[in-house]
């Protein structure tokens, strides 16, 4: 079945949809704290839930658990890692789970990063663009049903001089298209997504420097002949309302701290250079030194209250109705949000206080 036209919003925009990201599995709440969550956030009307893994729990495994246990609500890998699977894996996958669910798949899919490529994987961390390219290629031809017979640079199907053949996947989606979309901060990679994926998921998303990034999605959408009409920006946001905002940004440090400052190394931070294009050139430098250096309590404090606004949904509820307008306003189509807090109750409070400010 094919996807219904969006609807518009003030702007010509699509509607903005929410969408609830459990993380990473078993850290912190038990698999029951985090079925209630997905269930309550189903019964609150958002539109998706999104898994993600690193070097711990996978996420198809824990989409495949909850397909079984809802039934609206849409299921969504934030991101299945392409190091960690072959693309015609990532198609039996989405497949699968596709049919377990009745059709609730959104496959979203990122490079990862080198520590855990190579690292973990055993997988070389070059040729991204090219790499993200072919893999994209592959994963559509095969959900196609297809028989995949593929020669790009970094990808061939079958194996020349083998016994290899073209195989097509045996089951089909029950979607006539998947939705594919790409984990991407980079401005190359931000263009990639706007010309192959039908959505782009951002981290560290600010929607004051929209007018920066639309430009290289419609780049992207140009290369591709096509329009950005049906395409979703789908953010994830961390989330913590409460009238104490020193409260609220003080639980943003330890992610910001985490991703800006230690997520990568010195000459190779994805998330330090996006924040020093939005402005924070020396609090990142600073952040990253701290960090590096073990000092993560005064990399947390070097922060700039400036940044901690301008990338979560923190403070008092009037604060982050003012901010859900502006995410928006900037064409935001999914807002995934991340309740910061530490018990089922206290993340099951969040999620019912922002649908009540979103809707």
């Amino acid at each position: 079945m094919g996807a219904a036209a969006p609807k518009k919003g003030n702007k010509g925009y699509p509607q903005m949809k929410l969408g609830v990201h459990i993380g990473y599995w078993g850290l912190g709440l038990t698999s029951e704290d985090q079925l209630a969550i997905v269930q309550e956030a189903e019964r609150l009307g958002y539109d998706s839930v999104w898994t993600a893994e690193a070097y711990g729990s996978d996420a198809a495994t824990v989409l495949g658990w909850l397909a079984g246990q809802t039934s609206t609500i849409r299921l969504g890998s934030g991101i299945f890692q392409m190091p960690g699977r072959s693309a015609a894996m990532t198609a039996m996958t989405a497949a699968t789970i596709d049919q377990l669910s009745g059709g609730r798949m959104i496959l979203g899919i990122g490079s990862s990063g080198p520590q855990v490529a190579e690292g973990w994987h055993g997988q070389r961390f070059a040729q991204q663009l090219q790499r993200t390219r072919d893999y994209v290629a592959v994963v559509r031809m095969a959900l196609a049903r297809e028989r995949v017979a593929f020669d790009g640079p970094t990808l061939t199907l079958p194996l020349p001089n083998g016994p290899g053949k073209p195989l097509k996947l045996t089951i089909g989606p029950v979607q006539e298209r998947i939705p594919i979309y790409l984990a991407a901060i980079g401005p190359k990679n931000t263009a990639l997504a706007g010309e192959i994926a039908d959505g782009w998921i951002p981290t560290l998303f600010s929607p004051e420097h929209v007018s920066h990034l639309r430009p290289l999605l419609e780049e992207g959408a140009a290369r591709s002949g096509r329009s950005l009409e049906r395409f979703d920006i789908a953010p994830t946001v961390n989330v913590l309302i409460t009238d104490d905002i020193e409260t609220a940004r003080n639980a943003m440090r330890p992610f910001i701290a985490l991703y800006v400052g230690g997520m990568g190394s010195r000459k190779q931070n994805f998330y330090n250079n996006l924040v020093q294009r939005y402005g924070f050139e020396a609090a990142a430098e600073q952040i990253q030194d701290l960090y590096l250096d073990g000092k993560r309590e005064e990399a947390m404090a070097a922060i700039p209250d400036e940044l901690i606004d301008m990338v979560s949904l923190c403070g008092p509820a009037d604060r982050v109705r003012d901010r859900l307008a502006i995410y928006r306003d900037a064409g935001v189509g999914t807002l995934g949000i991340t309740p910061v807090a530490f018990t089922r109750e206290e993340r099951l409070t969040q999620l019912r206080t922002l649908a009540e400010l979103a809707s």
